[in-house]
């Protein structure tokens, strides 16, 4: 009964009028921000902090909301279409997403995104509502120790993300570790792989990796066809039919993909540190290792689309409650929410939910109200989005280097992150033509610098003792889930190799068995 008297207060809170209005209006730049890549949430965010001093603390947390998992949504799209992941949620998208609509089936892509994170969002707006007041206590039972443990079983999934060899993935994986370390250890001050370059001192941002590895890559490989024809090289001979329901063999595919994936980012979006970012990829891991034709995989599977976007806007809803129990935030924007807060005079905390229900209750209830709007602004643009396609690719893809450019110019205002973007792009070329995939890359280059500080955090407070992990229950669970993972994708790397030698063994003439 009390949980229905609070949503019933929070739904009267998120119904007012100026609430709808600047959840539409959080939720619609959310979007934007999501298509445009190189915006993001957070630059979003801190442009806007300023001016909601003059809203009311809950009108301005239901807009700055809205803009943070409109973003998650909208970031599908240009994944998709272009292979172009302006967010780290939506680099896996990037794997099948736009497989599929090179093959023409981009507005099936597409629906499965935009219904899947529907679909998420809704639950996990559901979980907070009913689980929130529980779930701090798990959250806080994970230390550096754990966060490090964590992390460590994020790299080890990264291997399952790559198809083809095993090794490769590691050395991606290794390389992507070592770009993550380039700029001013946070520890000593010390600059570290910046070969006197002032402007590496603040490290590599991960615009210029995944727009220069996924997008401009892809041109390239594009440009070096026999055809720079968009038909001939996107298969998007349909573009112009567009289906408002998944075909039945995709349905079938999708759901219970989405079912698992709301599940991972509902757990994961509630710890500090996992998010968006970690609930994609472990959902995309678990996918392939469930799935009975894991070589799909990568090749246009709507699992690989449907999983990690149901993940991915779960997370962004649930990420919200370490913010508002526990005052902690678990990403850079829950930080800027924290200011947001502040600068009404509101301190985050498990005293929120007490002192001031209005604030609490309306965020939960308008989330229900900003997935309801994102799926009305965003189905009946699947069509639009999907006419992209059908442009003659010598106009397509200048425009795609464009926006490129000025997303990689709006990060610093600067123009060395151009040029990363371009050496990035050089690189990932050059791995497209030595067959390595560049996914363990970026989740190498995105978990290795937390890995680094989780582990220093830990190893600090245990005077050194790296038994630590080993006798924290937690922490020892999710290494040895790691080895286990490690083992798991090395079988499997090697069965292949197994068959064939069994097949080359076998004469050409010999006998087979009857049936």
């Amino acid at each position: 009964m009390d949980l229905l008297n609070n949503l019933g207060l929070g739904l009267a809170v998120a119904l007012t009028p100026v609430n709808v209005i600047y959840c539409l209006i959080g939720t619609a730049l959310g979007t934007a921000v999501g298509v445009l890549p190189g915006l993001g949430p957070v630059a979003t965010i801190a442009l806007l902090l300023p001016l909601t001093y003059g809203l009311d603390p809950v009108t301005a947390l239901i807009m700055l909301a809205g803009i943070y998992y409109g973003a998650q949504y909208g970031g599908s799209t240009a994944s998709i279409l272009l292979s172009l992941p302006g967010e780290i949620s939506a680099v896996v998208t990037v794997l099948d997403g736009h497989q599929m609509a090179r093959q023409g089936r981009a507005g099936d892509a597409l629906l499965a995104a935009a219904l899947g994170s529907f679909f998420a969002g809704c639950v996990a707006t559901l979980m907070i509502a009913t689980v929130a007041p529980m779930l701090p206590g798990i959250a806080l039972k994970f230390g550096p120790a754990e966060y490090a443990a964590l992390m460590a079983l994020g790299l080890a999934a990264a291997v399952t993300l790559a198809h083809g060899s095993m090794l490769k993935a590691l050395a991606m994986t290794l390389l992507g570790m070592l770009f993550g370390m380039v700029g001013t250890d946070v520890s000593s001050g010390a600059e570290r792989f910046v070969f006197d370059v002032p402007e590496l001192a603040d490290g590599i941002d991960f615009v210029a990796v995944a727009m220069g590895l996924f997008g401009i890559a892809e041109i390239v490989r594009n440009l070096e066809g026999p055809t720079s024809d968009a038909t001939a090289e996107f298969g998007c001979s349909t573009c112009h039919r567009v289906h408002w329901r998944l075909p039945r063999a995709e349905f079938r595919r999708a759901w219970p993909a989405s079912l698992r994936g709301t599940a991972i980012g509902a757990f994961l979006g509630m710890l500090p540190g996992g998010g968006p970012v970690l609930s994609t990829f472990a959902s995309y891991m678990l996918e392939k290792r469930i799935s009975a034709e894991p070589q799909r995989f990568g090749r246009g599977a709507i699992e690989g689309v449907a999983g990690p976007e149901s993940a991915n806007n779960a997370a962004a809803q649930t990420s919200f409650i370490p913010l508002l129990t526990l005052g902690l935030p678990s990403n850079a924007v829950m930080a800027l929410m924290i200011g947001a807060l502040t600068l009404h005079g509101i301190q985050p905390g498990p005293q929120v939910m007490g002192s001031d229900p209005r604030l609490f209750w309306g965020l939960i209830a308008s989330m229900w109200i900003g997935n309801l709007f994102l799926v009305i602004l965003n189905l009946p643009m699947i069509g639009i989005w999907v006419r992209l396609l059908s442009l003659r690719y010598r106009l397509l893809y200048p425009t795609v280097l464009a926006l490129c450019a000025i997303g990689a110019f709006s990060v610093g205002n600067s123009s060395a992150t151009v040029l990363m973007t371009a050496f990035f792009g050089g690189l990932g070329y050059l791995l497209l033509k030595l067959h390595c995939d560049p996914a363990p890359l970026v989740v190498g280059f995105v978990l290795g610098p937390m890995l680094e500080e989780n582990l220093r955090r830990a190893m600090t407070l245990a005077r050194g003792d790296a038994t630590l992990f080993f006798t924290r229950p937690i922490s020892a669970a999710l290494l040895l889930a790691s080895v286990l993972l490690l083992t798991a994708a090395g079988n499997t790397a090697r069965r292949p190799l197994r068959s064939a030698k069994v097949t080359t063994a076998t004469p050409a003439g010999a006998d087979k068995p009857a049936r």
